[in-house]
């Protein structure tokens, strides 16, 4: 199906994109290629495919869960206007 340059406008309009017109005829054959190059790749059987949440095999580095720093709650909530039980009291602003 070929794109217009009426369809990348009204796609433009839809996405509050400003396309000056001296390029609109750059940009539909761009956003045709795109659409094209989509269609192909919905021609190639997946089947069998398993998902891969990154196409890099990887491990994640984790460092050890470990307290690197003393409990200052105290000592920080000194400045603020309002504290209880440890929180911070901040005043209601949606009725």
């Amino acid at each position: 199906m070929p794109v217009t340059t009426e369809d990348v406008a009204q796609v433009a309009l839809l996405a509050r994109l400003s396309i000056p017109e001296e390029t609109m005829e750059d940009v539909t054959g761009r956003f045709t290629r795109v659409l094209e190059l989509v269609a192909e790749l919905q021609q190639v059987d997946t089947d069998g495919v398993v998902p891969m949440s990154n196409p890099h095999d990887m491990e994640q580095r984790l460092r050890a869960d470990a307290v690197t720093e003393e409990n200052r709650r105290d000592e920080l909530q000194k400045p603020a206007p309002s504290v209880e039980d440890g929180y911070f009291l901040v005043p209601r602003v949606i009725d």
